[in-house]
């Protein structure tokens, strides 16, 4: 369930702000998370950039628990979003998790994906069932939906990044944000790149949004649909953690 007031102090420009004018220029006093206001995203959000990578997919992990807590879209979670997708080409994006030997910034894209979800046109139309004023113009889920056109900018140029792992959540991430009307121009274009999810990826939630993608988008997508995953089973914002669980 996503919650619907208004998300304050969030930009709407058609570009995404410095990550750290987002940092400095927002009121995170008065925004709401999962546990209260945001005063303590600034120091969460800076630990994003050191360069250990247990400090980071740490602090990656408290942000799941603080605007994306049972999956749900706060106040303080759009402005979270647009740092995040600021980091994306910080040099500290590219440090290595142990043992993984996949850089953080597929850890980052992969949040971003699990948190566009949760705000998805599919997630949208099982909610507004239950809750018809929830995407209302000016609450909380209709704000955050209203950036995707802002941050697919930051997402796009990993489309075809050398890491598997990279390209994949940046595809994911995506394809979510072009469900916005305004991203439709690049659906056919993602549609090329959303076939290969289907034949190689082992993740079968990221299989269920390329195979929808390509179905909604007329691409007539190859066999039936994936098997359904609920959303707590994937993604950072899970019980389990998923993809933020040690080893790091």
């Amino acid at each position: 369930m996503n919650h619907s007031r208004s998300n304050a102090g969030v930009p709407h420009e058609s570009d995404l702000p410095p990550y750290q004018v987002v940092l400095a220029e927002t009121d995170w006093d008065s925004l709401q998370t999962a546990f209260g206001n945001g005063e303590d995203l600034p120091r969460v959000l800076a630990r994003l950039l050191e360069p250990d990578p247990k400090v980071q997919v740490t602090a990656l992990s408290e942000l799941g628990e603080l605007v994306g807590h049972q999956n749900t879209i706060y106040e303080a979670t759009a402005p979270v979003a647009m740092y995040v997708a600021g980091i994306l080409t910080h040099p500290a994006a590219m440090t290595l998790r142990p043992y993984r030997n996949v850089p953080i910034r597929a850890t980052l894209l992969g949040w971003l994906a699990s948190t566009l979800y949760d705000a998805s046109d599919e997630i949208a139309g099982r909610t507004k069932q239950y809750f018809p004023g929830f995407l209302t113009p000016g609450t909380t889920v209709a704000a955050f939906r209203d950036l995707r056109p802002m941050l697919y900018p930051a997402v796009a140029p990993f489309l075809q990044d050398s890491h598997e792992d990279v390209r994949e959540a940046a595809v994911i991430a995506a394809l979510i944000l072009a469900e916005h009307p305004a991203l439709a121009e690049h659906r056919d274009h993602l549609a090329v790149h959303a076939r290969p999810i289907l034949d190689t990826s082992s993740d079968g939630h990221n299989r269920r949004v390329a195979w929808r993608a390509l179905e909604a988008w007329g691409h007539d997508p190859p066999g039936p649909e994936p098997l359904s995953e609920e959303p707590w089973e994937w993604g950072p914002h899970s019980d389990g953690r998923g993809d933020l669980e040690p080893p790091f």
